[in-house]
């Protein structure tokens, strides 16, 4: 797997958990190991105008998902995964301190950009949370995936409850 974690945010964020949750996140989806992401942290500005840009909302926003190749997760255990270019993910870390700090089960910037970084990799790879079904399905598995990734590392504590909209 190949996964670009490029700072351009001037704050210093856990760039190595920023990587290590992308990459166990995309093996629980059984993503071909050759596929590539990029993830990019941003400061406020520049989120803003992204969210601008590409959906036409004001003001930054947490994470934004640009999709590449439009992989998706196998169907069956036994079919081979398709390999590709996942595409962006870019992360704002003003945002996801304030979100964290106001979350109900508050959490640490770097908690929370791990959970981003996860939602993120969702969006790319089709899900959303539209609808209350396709809610319910997106934030479980994301819940699941980040509960997994801090099992294995022997971390305690509850998990970040999902803040992003």
């Amino acid at each position: 797997m190949s996964i670009d974690v490029n700072n351009e945010s001037g704050t210093e964020v856990d760039e190595q958990a920023i990587l290590d949750i992308a990459r166990y996140a995309l093996a629980r989806m059984r993503i071909h190991p050759l596929s590539e992401l990029s993830v990019i942290v941003v400061d406020a500005d520049a989120m803003e105008q992204l969210h601008i840009q590409w959906m036409d909302l004001p003001g930054p926003t947490d994470v934004m998902s640009f999709p590449m190749d439009e992989l998706r997760p196998p169907s069956k255990d036994d079919d081979e995964p398709p390999q590709g270019l996942l595409g962006d993910i870019v992360l704002c870390p003003e945002v996801a301190a304030k979100q964290g700090a106001e979350a109900p089960t508050r959490h640490s910037m770097d908690e929370e950009l791990q959970l981003l970084t996860v939602h993120g990799v969702l969006h790319l790879l089709g899900y959303d949370h539209e609808e209350p079904d396709e809610r319910a399905e997106m934030f479980g598995l994301q819940a699941a995936i980040v509960d997994g990734w801090r099992a294995e590392r022997g971390l305690t504590g509850p998990s970040p409850a999902p803040t992003v909209s």
